[in-house]
């Protein structure tokens, strides 16, 4: 359930890449496989491959040997990869698909190089409260006997600072399980996707980055001479986003009653004004799949910018946690301070 039942996005850019060049040189098709996957950084693409290779000597196709591979490759794939074998455009989708999944890489990687201050700084704040819990722990207890709280959730001395740093370790761990069940799991992105585009800072980052996604696949399976129907679901899976996989029913259901593409996806309450604006003007002008692949380098963009957003919101957020946390322990510091003398005072009277 943890780990992902696909090839990673790296290993099938770097794999799709190799392919293009290969074909394009006209290559045999074992060969191109054989090569492409013996560096490939998911041991099981060079597995996969000696399979598709002794699948082909029997007579399959590629299409039909990967769609053979189950769930270890992404539908996206083994859908544009078959258009591409009947169109005759196999190097071309494979070049294309070197390309999203290189950025679908490359945007983690920025992602986490931009999220890793704000959680540095995260990991040092609770790392200073858990000192802050052992030193206080070791100090003479205050005039009543009592150690000092400074949290005021009974945690003090050692077994209050374990208990601190495990109950963060524990909150982390779920955290994560729950991102990679999320991430795997068609049900929990159908369910929890909706909700996070409603999210004024990460909804926005979620929404670009899926809009770019399906401009690009639709333009690309549509120039591939791809049917509309399968186009259409092929290009909203592609957004990774249960939200857009789900409107796909609804999307169609308008197209087959003779609406626009336009019409059929402002009816799903997920794409723009402004997106639906040009879409309009490219369907009266014949020119959907390039004006749609223009879009999708405008939404890319448009995502980087949010996803920067998203950055500075979420390291403010932690800023701001810490902030409220250091006011909190002077406030019953000097709680405690004043309890002291009030005692002592009442020692004296």
């Amino acid at each position: 359930m943890i780990r992902n039942r696909q090839i990673s996005s790296q290993a099938l850019g770097a794999f799709s890449r190799s392919m293009a060049r290969m074909l394009e040189a006209g290559v045999d098709v074992r060969k191109s496989l054989q090569t492409s996957s013996q560096q490939s950084t998911d041991s099981r693409l060079a597995v996969s491959a000696q399979r598709l290779q002794k699948a082909i000597a029997s007579g399959s196709s590629l299409a039909e040997s990967i769609g053979e591979e189950g769930e270890l490759y992404p539908p996206l794939f083994r859908d544009l990869l078959n258009v591409g074998e009947l169109t005759g455009t196999a190097p071309e989708v494979f070049a294309s698909l070197a390309k999203y999944y290189e950025a679908r890489v490359q945007q983690v990687r920025e992602f986490r190089a931009q999220i890793a201050w704000p959680v540095i700084q995260l990991v040092a704040a609770i790392g200073i409260v858990g000192l802050l819990i052992l030193i206080l722990g070791i100090l003479p207890p205050q005039p009543d006997g009592k150690p000092f709280d400074v949290l005021g959730l009974g945690l003090y001395g050692t077994t209050g600072s374990v208990t601190w740093f495990l109950s963060w370790l524990a909150a982390a761990g779920l955290g994560l399980f729950a991102w990679k069940f999320v991430a795997n799991n068609a049900a929990g992105q159908t369910a929890l996707h909706p909700l996070l585009l409603r999210v004024p800072v990460i909804g926005k980052c979620m929404q670009s980055f899926a809009i770019s996604r399906f401009s690009w696949c639709f333009a690309l399976t549509q120039q591939a001479g791809m049917s509309i129907r399968p186009s259409l679901e092929c290009s909203l899976k592609a957004t990774a986003n249960g939200a857009f996989v789900a409107a796909e029913p609804l999307i169609w259901e308008e197209m087959k009653a003779g609406e626009s593409l336009t019409d059929a996806l402002t009816s799903s309450q997920l794409f723009p004004m402004e997106y639906l604006q040009v879409v309009a003007t490219a369907e009266e002008t014949g020119t959907v799949p390039e004006q749609l692949d223009r879009l999708s380098h405008l939404f890319d963009d448009e995502a980087r910018r949010a996803m920067n957003r998203l950055t500075v919101f979420f390291s403010g957020a932690i800023w701001l946690a810490v902030v409220i946390l250091i006011i909190i322990f002077i406030f019953r510091i000097a709680m405690i301070y004043v309890g002291t003398m009030n005692d002592a005072l009442k020692m004296v009277n």
